[in-house]
């Protein structure tokens, strides 16, 4: 069976800053200043004149959840959909929230046994990303049992759709990884 990859006829280049509208120069300048470079996939949703910035303006919207539970829902999805752009850039975010090596496998893994509360939230991650938004009702119950709420039921969602979209954008555009390789589980 050939896979869509395989008999991809375009290959999708990650432009530089000079080969983008003023408004993503801009960003890319921003991005540069902020974390050091441009992310490559970053920069390729700069072909479109808005989508990077309607991008990180959904990514940094304001949300009920901590930055250490967006980052266990960004490696959860992106390890369920065997993203292998995101999975090593999250892992890099992680670390820099003080994560450790162990931690982010175990989060990769959804196999969380000292925080009970990050344990639900993963798995319900999980549940929802694999079931395309249906999760079973033992999943969702644990998940409101650990302390979340409704309004950080909908973050969840929200933060799900976000990782899906890069996720998927690579899938499609392979552009070359960034990042430190991880180890594969």
């Amino acid at each position: 069976m050939t896979t869509f990859n395989q008999c991809r006829m375009k290959q999708i280049l990650v432009p530089t800053r000079e080969q983008v509208n003023l408004n993503n120069q801009a960003i890319f300048d921003n991005l540069k200043n902020a974390i050091g470079f441009v992310p490559n996939l970053y920069a390729t949703y700069a072909h479109n004149e808005t989508a990077l910035g309607d991008y990180l303006t959904l990514q940094n919207r304001k949300t009920t959840l901590s930055a250490i539970e967006r980052e266990v829902i960004n490696l959860v999805v992106s390890q369920v959909n065997d993203c292998k752009y995101c999975v090593p850039a999250h892992t890099a975010i992680a670390k820099m929230y003080k994560l450790t090596d162990e931690q982010i496998l175990e989060i990769r893994k959804v196999e969380i046994p000292n925080d009970k509360k990050l344990d639900a939230l993963a798995k319900v991650v999980k549940e929802i990303t694999i079931s395309k938004g249906k999760p079973s009702p033992q999943i969702m119950e644990a998940f409101f049992e650990a302390g979340y709420n409704e309004a950080n039921l909908v973050d969840v969602v929200m933060i799900i759709g976000d990782k899906i979209i890069s996720n998927y954008f690579h899938g499609i555009t392979q552009v070359p990884i960034d990042f430190p390789e991880v180890p594969q589980i």
